[in-house]
């Protein structure tokens, strides 16, 4: 895994930072980013899709992309993106532009040039990991059926997904 974010960093930047852009979400109900959609939305978060196919994604206006969603949204804390390595430079660019805090690369997803474009900038970079596994390893679910998160704890987490 090519990023090293400690697990208090993650659980800060998934409490902290509440609207989440996902670049090149699907509107196919059977696509990654389209659960990973609909696993926010039903978490809590304010979902922002971003896609220039669709005009609307899992009941909320889609954009085409980060700077049209920001100037009619509203803010984006954390811009989630299922794009290609090499399409990363651009997005990490508007990101930067649109004043949001975090930078977040899904499985399989690092650009190291532009991880550091992002940090130069003030972002916080996530690289090679998913917003719904992150979440529901670091604030209950996955232990739930029998996944081991690498956490231990005697404590309840305080918010359950059920």
């Amino acid at each position: 895994m090519a990023d090293e974010t400690d697990i208090p960093t993650l659980r800060r930047i998934l409490q902290e930072n509440r609207r989440i852009a996902v670049v090149g979400i699907s509107a196919e109900w059977h696509r990654p980013s389209y659960f990973v959609g609909k696993y926010l939305l039903e978490h809590g978060y304010t979902m922002i899709p971003i896609n220039p196919k669709y005009g609307e994604v899992l009941g909320r206006q889609c954009f085409p992309d980060l700077e049209s969603a920001a100037r009619e949204a509203g803010p984006i804390d954390l811009v989630d993106c299922f794009r290609r390595a090499e399409d990363i430079p651009a997005l990490a660019e508007q990101a930067i532009q649109i004043g949001a805090r975090v930078l977040w690369m899904q499985l399989g997803i690092v650009n190291e040039a532009a991880a550091r474009q992002a940090r130069a900038a003030g972002l916080q970079v996530v690289m090679d990991r998913c917003v719904k596994i992150e979440h529901a390893r670091l604030f209950g679910g996955l232990n739930w059926v029998g996944v081991n998160t690498r956490i231990v704890s005697s404590k309840r987490p305080r918010q359950l997904p059920y």
